[in-house]
């Protein structure tokens, strides 16, 4: 299973064991069962402190295997094969079960611990999901610091008999005791906001009563983050508040057009940005989001969902934007498996496949020019009875061959079978005749939508809803910044409001050490 590389690297992890770890495995006849005893066997010989036994209980999976440390009350299980996307998932749960401390706070190590209740978790996972590691990492962490916590890792593709019948459309899903609990990536933090219920209220109280920050930035994404590294090496105090560090780049699958770095994926991007924050003095407050922007007496205030208050001499706005969405059903089922909004940065993973995109503008006709080059077809579906792309966009369209275009069509459900995009149904605005088209992806161009709602009435607006700024990223309001997708500021790729976050940070230190 593993080769030699893997087995070497492996090695190296096991030797920060500090106590002992069973692998008990729950095997039948199948295939599959033998491929994992093959990789738990292996395991077992890298570390002289891994022991590996089969476990006769006919109530668990099988082929599964737990991971536990005699002496501690672990509850932890893979139900298939980590590997793929969970090999760290794999390589990480055998350290924290052996002993060796988690990188995560010690305030979320506490409150782990502190949880009350029993809490039975039960995750399928794909091993092409680059979301779900991250979920199948916390629980793990959680069911090996409280015994009260049990993690179940399924493989849908291998038990697809439960899939069926609970009726999985998209990975991953959560369940707990029994009950949906959630889909989607989730942070570590997210998923014990949900379960501590009295976390919010003193995540609140703790925030109000810090003290002014010289710059305080809104958003965590790639602007936010350089707008962060800019400030805090000027030696001001520098707060970041966001949603989720990483904003948007946590839903982008692949990334090959940041200068220097030839090809990473979203959440690795995300999380590097997130470390390099952290090498510095900065306080980063995740999962709040902002809900009021006022200016009293000089001093800017930003008023948060959860009721607290931070205080800033600047505030750097980079809260991004979002895709609009045709909100038909099983977009966001889809979404990351077919259903794409970045032909940029998406668009080589559909190389020689059948695509649609959605929107007959200038974004959706550039998307279609772009792909062609890429995939086997483009179908391009405008809801109006013409193209609504500049005319020279629109005579390169129609010259490229491989290029249907279909006017006043409106989308109405996207297809898939279980794990990815297959089709797309839609409706002929002319004839009402509903129609299908069999593909494997879609890339939905019908604008976005920068996260500005909660700032209508405080600073000028454009009439798409951005944020007017000038060229040092200033906005209508004295001490007020703003970089990134959220701004007017053209052409949104993350190396661009990552220039847009440093050049506001500038600014914004130039505004405190004048005023």
């Amino acid at each position: 299973m593993l080769d030699t590389t893997l087995k070497t690297q492996l090695k190296a992890y096991l030797e920060k064991l500090t106590r002992p770890i069973q692998l008990l495995a729950s095997l039948d006849d199948s295939e599959k069962a033998k491929e994992m005893q093959v990789l738990l066997r292996e395991i077992a010989e890298l570390s002289d402190k891994i022991s590996l036994s089969e476990n006769t209980d006919d109530h668990e999976r099988k082929p599964s295997f737990a991971i536990t440390s005699p002496g501690h009350d672990i509850n932890l299980r893979f139900a298939g094969i980590p590997m793929g996307h969970e090999f760290t998932s794999l390589v990480l749960a055998l350290l924290q079960a052996g002993g060796h401390p988690p990188k995560v706070d010690a305030d979320v190590i506490e409150q782990i611990k502190n949880l009350d209740g029993d809490f039975h978790f039960e995750t399928y996972i794909s091993l092409t999901c680059q979301n779900c590691p991250e979920v199948v990492q916390s629980l793990n962490l959680m069911a090996v610091l409280n015994p009260r916590v049990q993690s179940v890792t399924i493989d849908g593709a291998l038990f697809q008999t439960e899939v069926e019948q609970r009726q999985i459309m998209a990975v991953p899903t959560v369940y707990l005791n029994g009950e949906v609990f959630g889909q989607g990536r989730m942070s570590i933090e997210e998923i014990l906001a949900k379960l501590d219920t009295g976390s919010v209220q003193r995540a609140a109280e703790k925030l109000d009563a810090k003290a002014p920050y010289d710059v305080l930035i809104v958003g965590g994404g790639p602007a936010g983050a350089a707008a962060a590294i800019y400030a805090a090496r000027k030696g001001i105090r520098t707060g970041v508040v966001a949603e989720r560090f990483g904003g948007q780049v946590l839903d982008t699958m692949s990334i090959e057009n940041f200068i220097s770095v030839t090809e990473t994926e979203g959440p690795k991007f995300a999380a590097a940005l997130e470390q390099h924050v952290k090498t510095y003095d900065v306080d980063i407050m995740n999962l709040q989001r902002a809900e009021k922007l006022t200016q009293k007496d000089g001093v800017n205030e930003i008023q948060l969902a959860s009721g607290a208050t931070l205080k800033a001499k600047a505030v750097i706005l980079a809260t991004g934007a979002r895709w609009r969405e045709i909100n038909v059903p099983g977009e966001r089922e889809y979404r990351n498996h077919g259903v794409a909004y970045c032909p940029h940065c998406d668009g080589p993973l559909f190389k020689g496949k059948r695509v649609a995109v959605i929107g007959g503008g200038n974004s959706g006709v550039e998307a279609a020019i772009d792909l062609a080059g890429i995939v086997s077809h483009v179908t391009l579906l405008e809801f109006g009875a013409e193209l609504r792309a500049d005319e020279v966009l629109q005579r390169k369209l129609r010259s490229l061959a491989n290029v249907t275009v279909i006017t006043q069509a409106q989308t109405t459900e996207v297809h898939g079978d279980g794990t990815k995009v297959n089709a797309l149904s839609y409706k002929d605005l002319v004839s009402g005749e509903l129609k299908n088209v069999e593909l494997e992806g879609i890339f939905v161009q019908i604008g976005l939508v920068p996260n500005t709602e909660w700032l209508k009435g405080s600073l000028t607006l454009s009439r798409h809803g951005e944020i007017e700024i000038d060229a040092r990223g200033q906005t209508s309001l004295a001490g007020v910044f703003a970089a990134g997708d959220v701004t007017t500021v053209p052409y949104k790729q993350i190396v661009i409001a990552v220039g847009e976050g440093a050049k506001a940070s500038l600014a914004a230190f130039d505004y405190i050490i004048r005023s």
